[in-house]
């Protein structure tokens, strides 16, 4: 059996929302966000509780699956945590976003907003959970 600190796995959801939030508010990257995605701030609204809803269980799926690897790599501190965030994104989210500008046209400004969110999400993640005890 598996010894995840659950209590971590939580903090490191809240992590992920707030990384998103701040991310994709007026303080950063909403604007360029939206040119890029044709989103208005009126569908934005519209749908916003069912994104809201979607991403905290997609991020408790991240969170688990990210204190699961850690747990079988053994790492127990947050610089191996961070790593592993880093190295994360590196192989499974990088590698399958940047063909998007070949396969679908999409905007290396665009990849880079969405992809620099989930990797701010993953190292700071990982860090969480490898440095909680």
């Amino acid at each position: 059996m598996l010894s995840i600190n659950w209590l971590a796995v939580l903090a490191a959801v809240v992590v992920r929302m707030l990384v998103g939030g701040v991310w994709y508010s007026p303080l950063l990257f909403v604007k360029p966000w939206q040119a890029l995605t044709g989103v208005t701030p009126e569908s934005m609204r519209s749908g916003l509780g069912k994104a809201i809803v979607l991403d905290l269980v997609m991020s408790l799926l991240m969170a688990i699956a990210l204190a699961t690897i850690l747990v079988l790599a053994h790492v127990t501190d947050w610089t191996g945590g961070a790593l592993i965030g880093l190295w994360s994104w590196v192989g499974f989210v990088l590698a399958t976003q940047l063909p998007l500008m070949t396969y679908e046209n999409r905007s290396l400004k665009l990849i880079a907003i969405n992809t620099g969110a989930i990797l701010v999400s993953l190292v700071l993640m990982g860090a969480l959970l490898g440095g909680w005890h």
